[in-house]
């Protein structure tokens, strides 16, 4: 099961992309916490990277390493059998430990959790609060002002 097939790949290029993106995000996720300091950066490239590699996967070597129902459906029995086991093996194993992977980063971020983004939240609401503060004050002096002033 976790061996590979012996023959070689049949879509050797196919291959190499399906998992270069996925170590893309990884290893941008990862790295770029020792490199970057700001938060949203490294959410938005991470999930632009995810969604380039959902891609892949989806419309590349889904249909091309793939074998399953899933794949392109007007696919004959001749291509079928032309399939090779070494692509299919490498696509699903990946999949599979990508999601893995994924949860196990997911469950680290959980338990490493930084309260700095709690302080960042109590002060954007303190912030809020002052300023809807300032402005109904402003709204009701300004109106009490106009009120007396047409008199």
């Amino acid at each position: 099961v976790w061996k590979p097939p012996e023959e070689n790949y049949a879509n050797p290029r196919t291959c190499l992309f399906h998992v270069l993106f996925k170590a893309a995000s990884f290893s941008f996720y990862i790295f770029s916490a020792l490199f970057i300091n700001n938060f949203v950066i490294i959410f938005v490239v991470t999930v632009l990277l995810a969604a380039l590699d959902f891609w892949v996967v989806k419309n590349v070597s889904g249909r091309i390493l793939g074998e399953s129902v899933w794949r392109f459906e007007s696919l004959d029995q001749e291509s079928l059998a032309r399939m090779n086991k070494k692509d299919a093996w490498l696509f699903w194993w990946t999949l599979y430990l990508t999601a893995v992977l994924w949860v196990f980063l997911g469950i680290v971020s959980l338990i490493r959790f930084q309260a700095d983004y709690c302080i960042i939240i109590a002060d954007a609401k303190k912030q809020f609060q002052q300023f809807a503060t300032q402005t109904i004050a402003s709204r009701v002096s300004s109106t009490i002002q106009s009120a007396f002033s047409v008199v």
